[in-house]
Formats: C-alpha cells, sequence, structure tokens
C-alpha cells in the first residue's frame, strides 16, 4: 500500500479503473435485462407483476447476499474474494441467454443475484486498504460512476446488439466480458489478504451489530436505494409503455437519465473531497452533501406530471444525480466510521437494507403500476431521503463533537 504519496501511483491508478470497469460490467448485467424485457415477457408470457417478481428474486438474493458477503470477504481476503464474486455473477449472466421458461429466468436472476453485491462489499475494502482519508471519496466516486456509466451504454449498446444479432447473445457477451476482468484483477491487486485472515475477535459480526450507526445506515439504505432500482429496473418500460417512445427513441434519449446518475456520483466525491481536503471534518462535509440530494429527490413527482417526454426524462436525471451524490457519500461514511477488520461485514450488512428494501419496493412498484399507474410511484419517491437524512443526521455527531475517538467507539457504541 502506498498511501502517504501525494500523487496516486500507477498501480492504484489501475486498480481505480478496474473497478470502474467492474462496476460498469455490474450494471450492464443488470440493465440488460429491463431493456429486453418487453420480448422477454412476450417469450415467457410474463405480464407487469411477473416481471416484478422476477425483479424481486433478483433482489432477495442480493439481501442474502449482502450479508453473507461481508465474511466471505474478510475470510477470504479482497483479492481471492472478489475473484469468486465477479467469476460467479458473469457466469449466471451468460445462463441467463439459455432460459426457456420464467422459472428459469428466475432462477438466473436468483444466481446473479448472489455475485453482485459482492463487489460493492469487496470495493471499499480494497479502496480503505490502499488510499487515505483523504483521497478516499473521490476513488469511491469514480468506481460507483461506473455503475452509472453501466447502465447509459447499456440502452444503446444492446439495442444495437439486439438489432444485428439474437437478442439473447446479449447475456452471453455479458457474462464473458466479466470472467475476462478476473485475471486482470489477480494481476492488478496484490492487497493485504495474508493480514485479513488473522482478525481480532472485536472484528465479529456481534460487534457491527452493537453499533448504532450500522442499524442507522441499513435503514436508511433500505429506504433510499429503491429510488435507484425504481430508476434501473422499471423507468425504461415508463418510457416505453407510459410515454410509448418506440425502443429506438428510448436509446437515444433514455441514457440521460443515468449520465446524471454519473454526474452525481462524481461531484459527491469531489465537493467532500475537497471539503475535507479544507480543513472541514468528513462527517460535517458528507451530512452537507447528503441534505442537498434529500431536499433535491422530493422534486419527482414532477417527471409523471410534465407533458413533455424530454422534461420527463431531464427531472429523472436530476433524481439520479442526488441520489447517487447521496449514495456515493454514504458509502465513504462507511468506510470513514469502520475499522479495516470490520469493514467487510459492516458493508455487507448495511448493504442487506438495500437488498430487502428494493425487493419490497419491487413487488410494491409492481403492483401500483398494474393499479395507478406510474404517478403513485413518483409520489412515493418523494418522501424517502428527507426520512432517512432525519435518521442519518446523528450518526456523527459524537466524533464530530470530539467525545469519543473512533476505536473506543467501536468498542463500546450499543444500539439505540
Amino acid at each position: 500500500m502506498e498511501k502517504q504519496n501525494s500523487r496516486m501511483s500507477a498501480r492504484q491508478w489501475q486498480l481505480v479503473i478496474w473497478l470502474f470497469l467492474i462496476a460498469l460490467v455490474n450494471y450492464f448485467d443488470r440493465q440488460s435485462l429491463s431493456v429486453v424485457a418487453p420480448r422477454m415477457q412476450a417469450l415467457l408470457h410474463l405480464d407487469d407483476q411477473g416481471y416484478a417478481h422476477i425483479v424481486s428474486l433478483f433482489l432477495f438474493a442480493s439481501a442474502i447476499a449482502y450479508g453473507i458477503s461481508g465474511f466471505i470477504s474478510d475470510q477470504l481476503g479482497t483479492r481471492r474474494s472478489m475473484a469468486v464474486f465477479v467469476g460467479w455473477w458473469s457466469l449466471a449472466e451468460a445462463a441467463t441467454a439459455f432460459v426457456s421458461t420464467a422459472w428459469l429466468l428466475g432462477l438466473a436472476r436468483f444466481c446473479l443475484g448472489l455475485g453482485e453485491p459482492g463487489l460493492w462489499v469487496a470495493a471499499p475494502k480494497a479502496v480503505g486498504e490502499t488510499f487515505d482519508e483523504k483521497r478516499r471519496p473521490l476513488v469511491i466516486s469514480i468506481y460507483t460512476m461506473g455503475a452509472t456509466v453501466g447502465a447509459i451504454v447499456a440502452l444503446p449498446i444492446i439495442t444495437a446488439v439486439t438489432t444485428h444479432l439474437p437478442w439473447r447473445s446479449i447475456f452471453l457477451l455479458d457474462g464473458v466480458a466479466g470472467l475476462l476482468l478476473v485475471p486482470v484483477w489477480f494481476w492488478i491487486y496484490r492487497g493485504n489478504d495474508g493480514a485479513t485472515l488473522q482478525q481480532p475477535a472485536k472484528a465479529g459480526a456481534m460487534a457491527v451489530l452493537r453499533r448504532s450507526a450500522t442499524w442507522k445506515l441499513l435503514i436508511a439504505r433500505s429506504i433510499t436505494d429503491p429510488v435507484w432500482y425504481f430508476l434501473l429496473f422499471w423507468f425504461p418500460k415508463y418510457l416505453l409503455s407510459a410515454r410509448h417512445l418506440p425502443l429506438g427513441s428510448v436509446a437515444k434519449v433514455g441514457w440521460i437519465v443515468y449520465a446524471g446518475g454519473g454526474l452525481g456520483t462524481l461531484m459527491g466525491g469531489l465537493i467532500s473531497g475537497r471539503m475535507i481536503r479544507s480543513g472541514i471534518r468528513p462527517g460535517i462535509a458528507y451530512r452537507r452533501i447528503m441534505l442537498v440530494a434529500a431536499c433535491i429527490v422530493p422534486l419527482s413527482p414532477l417527471a409523471a406530471f410534465v407533458p413533455g417526454t424530454l422534461s420527463s426524462i431531464l427531472i429523472a436525471a436530476l433524481i439520479a444525480f442526488a441520489h447517487m451524490g447521496w449514495l456515493a457519500t454514504l458509502t465513504a461514511v462507511l468506510v470513514d466510521l469502520y475499522s479495516q477488520q470490520q469493514l467487510g461485514k459492516a458493508a455487507g450488512l448495511i448493504a442487506m437494507g438495500s437488498g430487502f428494501g428494493g425487493m419490497l419496493s419491487s413487488e410494491a412498484v409492481g403492483y401500483l403500476v398494474m393499479h395507478g399507474g406510474y404517478t403513485p410511484v413518483f409520489c412515493l419517491m418523494a418522501v424517502l431521503h428527507p426520512i432517512a437524512i432525519t435518521l442519518l443526521w446523528p450518526v456523527y455527531t459524537s466524533r464530530e463533537e470530539g467525545h469519543m475517538p473512533q476505536q473506543l467507539e467501536v468498542a463500546t457504541e450499543v444500539p439505540s
């Protein structure tokens, strides 16, 4: 590790680029089904509620995977566990190309959900092991932006590929791309796996669960991540069915939403990192970014009410901008609050909230769309981040006021 260098080394930049690329593949894989959903639904005779069940299976598996990925990452070490996660989900994505029934589609997406969350557990550990406090927000933002870029390029690339090749082939191509990145990871990342395998006793799950911050962050993820899941899994369908755009038009303009998310991810890391370098405490910097995001997301109902499709897309892009800035900042909070021995477990347990919240919200969205259309969904999205910021506001209070150093806090904080 080269934490004290004033400038990042070539090896560190290689790590940042790889994390960006694998996050891109990760979200390209997620987006692939939503783009070809009408054709998959017609082939397998799935209505929107059935499609919601498939998405829920993926998110249910994700919730399980988040819970166990932290333990796997801590046990195997960052280097080996990342290879396992990427290899597993890439095989599951490739298998989707061969499904012939709704049951097999659900199984393939369930397996995909078991693998993909591991990236978002192992990546913060890699950042914590390789970069100092001042660089972490930007690095996290860069690789998180890879997810939004994956969502952006998915629309035009999948449209182009499925125009010239059988539409099922997109799943096979996605899976191969992920598998090709595994040997590159072994070449780039040396890590600190030997030290990871010898953890102190206090690094167990109970020590993480005894912290009130764990529960607050878990709940915050569970009620805010559904906003992104809606934009990822349902918004292309909204443009196709409610706004009546043809697939070619969705490919031309739908990417704007995810570009907004990518910009929000980058700006969240840049601004909070600059605040910290200027002398502002990390907790204060993070809370300011998240407060701004929580004030923007309530504009989401406008996306349903404006008459113009482009206006709706631009509003959705603004919501994506705010949410992804929020999410990148929340991840930086996580890396800053927990020690390296606890980070894998904490990241996994907290991200369980994302999986369970996404699963429940997918069922709710499916029901609302079937019985009331998309407008109630946009209205529901407006209240989630304000609730979460109210919950998270006190998380950093004791550290900012100097009441308790981090290492002591790790050992003594109990659930509130």
